[in-house]
């Protein structure tokens, strides 16, 4: 079982930069492929990024690629998301995602594939 507890969201201006933070409970942290979905009103939950258990390998979505960056450090079971020149369509609730993984390099884009979510934090991008 893992625990996710996402942090970091707020209200920024277009242009600007957040950090969002999810800690994991447990001690096997460093086994677990990472992802951010995120989820506007009216809208389905898409896939922002994704990141394998190493840390070396990562993918995103083509509408975040180039301004946002994921990266995380096992020592502190705690995964990041670096928002930058943030969009007032990046506006949705962030919610942090684990699957275990036996497997170095393995990255996850699709919401089924993950068994393990946090609640979510709000971001909210004002033109």
């Amino acid at each position: 079982q893992v625990q996710l507890v996402e942090s970091g969201g707020g209200l920024v201006q277009a242009g600007g930069s957040l950090r969002l933070s999810c800690a994991a409970s447990g001690r096997t942290f460093s086994s677990y492929v990472m992802g951010w979905f995120r989820q506007a009103p009216g809208k389905k939950r898409e896939f922002v990024g994704t990141i394998d258990r190493s840390g070396r390998a990562t993918r995103y979505a083509d509408s975040v690629k180039g301004r946002f960056t994921i990266s995380r450090d096992n020592a502190k079971n705690t995964v990041y998301l670096q928002m930058n020149s943030l969009k007032p369509e990046d506006t949705a609730v962030y919610h942090c995602t684990a699957e275990a993984s036996s497997t170095d390099g393995l990255v996850l884009t699709r919401e089924h594939e993950y068994d393990y979510w946090g609640q979510g934090t709000q971001v909210t991008v004002s033109s």
